[in-house]
């Protein structure tokens, strides 16, 4: 196939036209073109107009002569993932994996799919009863430690926005979309420029997973925490579970989440070598989703083509902090992701179809390892509970988020009530002063990181707009140093850490290619167990 690129589309054109305009661009006849798939669709809203525009791989006849004739015209890059070879070494134990996040789920996936049988231990519940945990924590406050929007199938991805972007260009993230379409995705997130499934889509996509590595001799064991490990001679030798099972191995895949601080304590206990690492932390910031359309699309802003708009913000404050929004959710919803007992977390979430009333995003502040004042390993997570404890005190110790106005937050003024904006985030909010649970370097560069915004986006700066806080879980605050040939732990042989975690990755598809690359190590070294 040949790749033909920058195939415009009006708001108001079909997809059917496709073709014709194909033909036209290569200066054939439109039978000549035997078949053509999307690769990527994108939305150019640059100008006075908005258009839609295509990279498209093209089947023709006579490929040559087409080629020869369009100087500009490649043949379409490879797109298939391509199996490691396995190992000679015989496995006297199955490899253990670490997590049901996509670094897990996939990590089993690949070896299950090349007939190593791994189990899988997750220290949440299925997919199913996690949903009625985290309503049931939405409505009533109460919190169940073990399964939440952190902890469960699926990982922390589940309750998210389900985006399926990532920066990293490698062949995995294509396997990967490929397995999330054969699992129930919609088949648009194979040539959407930012793909998203929504956390309702995601729910059935991860049964689905679970269930292919079942079905392919893989084991899933949930409520099945990980509580010791058993180390010789700098070897992995075995797992604790549940403070009360044993189980051998010599091959673990640790796709423990950026939450499962406890583990980070075993870890450390055990002499693993795992160092501090930047973050950033902030609040969630929610918007009419009316006024984030009317920035981006302007006069388009309500075609039925469109759907809700999203945005993406950065800013360098004045003493050098890094500002910028994160992980936004269009026609979304803020929600409560605390995992452990008197502390607030927010995190966003949007279902497959965004169109709830309200948009919102994370406005984070760069936060430096010397921000944390120790030098300790997990200096970092402490810094992250501290600021999680007041942001519960704030909102009146019973799992309320502290919630402040924009206007009044650019005033220096407490909040009293709300304005327009019904903020989404549930049990509910108590309007206040955020700077009385956030560090005053957060504080200082958010005010003036809105105000540059704003001349960006018109309307991020509204008065009424909702700032919920604390928003402390973008990314880990420790990385498990690993061999980066091997994948395993610097000190500790056949362990191997992967995932966002770990410190490697940054979302649902990066987190899930290191899951496969962990995998990969593995079948390099050994044979098949069948």
């Amino acid at each position: 196939m040949i790749r033909v690129n920058e195939i415009k589309l009006t708001l108001d054109e079909d997809q059917n036209l496709l073709k014709e305009k194909i033909s036209k661009k290569l200066r054939i006849k439109p039978e000549e073109i035997i078949d053509y798939k999307i690769y990527r669709e994108s939305i150019d809203a640059r100008r006075n107009t908005i258009s839609f525009v295509y990279s498209i791989d093209v089947k023709v006849k006579n490929e040559d002569k087409v080629l020869k004739k369009n100087k500009n015209v490649k043949k379409s890059p490879k797109l298939v993932y391509e199996d490691v070879p396995s190992g000679n070494k015989k496995l006297e134990n199955r490899p253990i994996i670490v997590g049901m996040g996509p670094a897990g789920m996939f990590a089993g996936l690949i070896l299950t799919q090349r007939g190593y049988s791994p189990i899988i231990l997750e220290r949440g519940q299925d997919v199913d009863t996690r949903s009625k945990d985290v309503e049931e924590f939405w409505k009533s406050g109460k919190l169940e430690i073990g399964s939440n929007v952190q902890f469960g199938e699926g990982g922390a991805g589940t309750f998210s926005d389900g985006k399926l972007t990532t920066r990293i260009k490698d062949i995995r993230c294509r396997k990967i979309l490929d397995e999330f379409v054969r699992l129930g995705a919609p088949e648009e997130i194979l040539y959407a420029q930012k793909p998203h499934i929504g956390t309702d889509v995601l729910k059935n996509v991860v049964k689905n997973v679970r269930k292919a590595i079942e079905d392919l001799g893989g084991e899933v064991r949930f409520n099945s925490k990980v509580t010791d490990f058993f180390i010789e001679n700098g070897k992995i030798k075995g797992l604790e579970i549940n403070e009360n099972t044993t189980i051998e191995t010599k091959e673990v895949i640790l796709g423990i989440g950026h939450s499962a601080r406890d583990t980070y304590e075993v870890l450390h206990e055990r002499g693993i070598q795992i160092r501090q690492k930047p973050f950033s932390i902030g609040v969630r910031i929610e918007h009419p989703q009316g006024i984030i359309n009317k920035a981006q699309y302007k006069q388009f802003a309500e075609h039925k083509r469109l759907g809700a708009a999203d945005y993406r913000l950065t800013y360098q404050s004045k003493k050098d902090r890094a500002v910028y929004t994160f992980c936004m959710c269009p026609g979304g919803m803020v929600v409560a992701a605390a995992s452990e007992e008197n502390i607030v977390v927010t995190n966003g979430m949007s279902e497959y179809k965004r169109d709830q009333e309200n948009a919102n995003s994370a406005l984070l502040v760069q936060v430096n390892t010397e921000d944390f004042e120790s030098d300790h390993p997990l200096a970092g997570v402490a810094f992250q509970r501290k600021w999680e404890k007041s942001a519960f005190l704030e909102g009146g110790s019973n799992y309320f988020a502290p919630a402040q106005l924009v206007g009044d937050f650019l005033n220096d003024i407490s909040s009293k009530e709300l304005g327009k904006v019904k903020p989404s985030y549930l049990p509910g909010v108590k309007m206040t002063d955020l700077k009385k649970c956030l560090p005053d370097f957060v504080i200082e560069a958010m005010k003036e990181a809105i105000v540059e915004m704003d001349k960006k986006l018109k309307g991020f700066a509204i008065e009424d707009a909702v700032m919920t806080g604390v928003e402390t879980r973008s990314s880990a605050p420790i990385r498990i140093e690993r061999n980066p040939e091997t994948m395993e732990s610097v000190n500790v042989e056949g362990l191997y850490p992967a995932g966002e975690g770990a410190g490697y990755a940054g979302g649902i598809i990066s987190a899930a290619v290191d899951g496969i690359k962990a995998a990969e190590r593995i079948i390099e070294k050994y044979m098949p167990i069948v």
